[in-house]
């Protein structure tokens, strides 16, 4: 063994390890908790010093039966291991703090452009001086009241009325933004992400909350959310409808790398409109610009809805060069329309963008011979989807191209556990059990399916629970793994079923027509035999004892 002679070095390492761990220490204790409520520190959430906020910091929003009207801009900087964090103190039934921007008021020091268009602003001000805000967490708010004819107190004195495109949030120069079990409503645009040639907003986390009611009254321009970002996620948010007579819709993007997934959609104009980045050189020329992906949603198109178009992916500005014309791809979502007239799934804008749809359940109330899939034009490649029969190419001309790989799975209702009570899941015998394809090579590591919704503003795993997954944005969950007549219970039934799929695999599909012989693979080594008689008496032992 080697040993250190020079008694110096060691006293000097010492001395370095026990300065790194004091100036740890000493970094961690600068982090700040800022209460504010009744019987807080801060009475106010103006009392709270958002000028100076640092790394670490977070302010904790209590909730009390009266709102807080004030609004704000968070314009400083955390860090990956130090956010700063605002978050809501909920009240005893579980309420929100509401932040409303009726008669709100800006505290001073505070100093910021655009205060007509938010309520809370992240980025962009004079006080603090900082264009880029970073690592900041927004949590557990309810923020309403960003839209005409409300007025707000700025940070000049003067009362102002909020602009007609106001968000309850407005992240105007972010990155590492991170919106999480809010409340979004009553408001212009609900949230709005922008972003500029010279200023990008990036790596943007948009979940687990509500926004609805959002936008205003006979305009177009307003929408739910209204992103613009390089790196955007959606997941785990309930989308509702928009405000009364708002003809906005529900998702409006304009980002490169947009991932939609295992949300709740609906109401809007269209569910989804992913448009060009209009505004930005830097997004349309990001490699991710070319792919978005839409996957394990449940899409809702209610009677008397606004536009009849799903999904809108492409460009609106009409500079057609500058439109995504990369692939959409749309998989494991559940898609309900209850439309009284014709309903269609996506507008590609030219027949430069693709969309490959694959293992979505694709529901209209009305005849399958009233369902589209393209408005015109676009190449759109269909595989293992559940359709009513009779759909249609198009409406009107098809100019673009359909790419059928005859695995569509045709039938006149799905298999909803309760359709009317919105529970989208799946019952033993709907044809979607079991029956997903793979996935698209390009979406099949990053973009695989590995939660599903559940309402609402959650989430949990989805584990393969037969042969193969199933179609749609819901995973089945068998009442046991034990159900081989597929009746939705384990009891002595179930032994005649198993033994026949152990002897017999084409008397078992006469039998049980419903069922899979592969639900007798319980041992899941993919073949049905002696193997797997021990896991049979076990789970079926463990399901009929009390």
């Amino acid at each position: 063994m080697r040993t250190i002679q020079s008694l110096p070095l060691v006293r000097a390492i010492a001395h370095s390890i026990c300065i790194c761990a004091l100036f740890g220490t000493f970094t961690a204790a600068r982090a700040a908790d800022f209460h504010v409520g009744t019987s807080q520190p801060f009475s106010s959430i103006g009392a709270v010093p958002w000028h100076t906020l640092s790394p670490g910091d977070t302010v904790w929003i209590h909730w009390r039966a009266a709102p807080y009207n004030e609004k704000w801009v968070i314009g400083r900087q955390g860090t990956a291991s130090l956010p700063i964090s605002v978050r809501g103190v909920p009240g005893p039934s579980g309420q929100r703090p509401i932040i409303d921007g009726q008669n709100a008021t800006t505290p001073a020091p505070l100093n910021y452009w655009n205060e007509a268009r938010s309520v809370i602003k992240v980025g962009g001000s004079n006080t603090p001086t900082n264009d880029m805000a970073q690592w900041i967490l927004i949590e557990g708010l309810d923020i309403r009241g960003a839209r005409p004819p409300n007025t707000f107190t700025g940070d000049t004195g003067q009362v102002q009325t909020y602009s007609l495109n106001a968000a309850a949030i407005h992240v105007e120069l972010g990155e590492h933004i991170t919106i999480r079990d809010c409340i979004i409503r009553d408001s212009g645009n609900g949230i709005f992400v922008s972003s500029f040639d010279e200023d990008i907003s990036r790596d943007i986390l948009i979940e687990n909350n509500y926004i609805h009611s959002n936008g205003n009254s006979g305009s177009i321009f307003e929408h739910n959310t209204y992103t613009a970002a390089i790196g955007i996620v959606y997941q785990f948010n309930r989308f509702g409808p928009l405000a009364s007579g708002a003809g906005g819709n529900n998702l409006k993007d304009r980002s490169a790398g947009l991932v939609v997934r295992y949300n709740w959609i609906e109401g809007g104009n269209r569910q989804l409109d992913l448009v060009d980045a209009e505004d930005s050189t830097l997004i349309r020329d990001h490699p991710t610009y070319r792919r978005t992906d839409v996957y394990g949603n449940v899409l809702i198109e209610p009677a008397g809805a606004g536009n009849r178009q799903i999904i809108h992916y492409g460009g609106d500005s009409g500079t057609t060069g500058d439109y995504r014309k990369g692939d959409l791809f749309f998989y494991h979502n559940t898609l309900v329309s209850t439309r009284t007239d014709r309903t269609t799934l996506v507008r590609l804008s030219t027949n430069d963008e693709h969309c490959d749809a694959r293992n979505n359940i694709l529901y209209v109330t009305t005849p399958g011979s009233e369902f589209a899939m393209l408005d015109a034009t676009g190449v759109l490649d269909l595989s293992h989807n559940w359709i009513k029969p009779g759909w249609v190419g198009a409406f009107g001309g098809l100019s673009g191209v359909i790419n059928n790989d005859g695995t569509q799975i045709l039938g006149a209702s799905p298999g909803f556990t309760n359709e009317a009570g919105q529970d989208f899941t799946l019952t033993s015998s709907s044809a979607c059990v079991d029956a997903a394809t793979a996935l698209h090579p390009t979406v099949a590591v990053d973009g695989a399916v590995t939660r599903q919704y559940v309402k609402h503003q959650s989430s949990m795993t989805r584990t393969i629970a037969g042969a193969a997954s199933d179609v749609g944005a819901f995973e089945r969950i068998p009442s046991c793994n034990a159900d081989i007549d597929c009746d939705d219970d384990c009891d002595d039934d179930d032994v005649p079923a198993f033994v026949l799929a152990l002897i017999d695999a084409e008397a078992f599909a006469q039998a049980y027509p419903s069922c899979p012989v592969e639900s007798a693979d319980l041992n899941q080594d993919t073949t049905v035999n002696a193997l797997d008689i021990p896991a049979f008496i076990a789970a079926i032992l463990s399901a009929t004892t009390p």
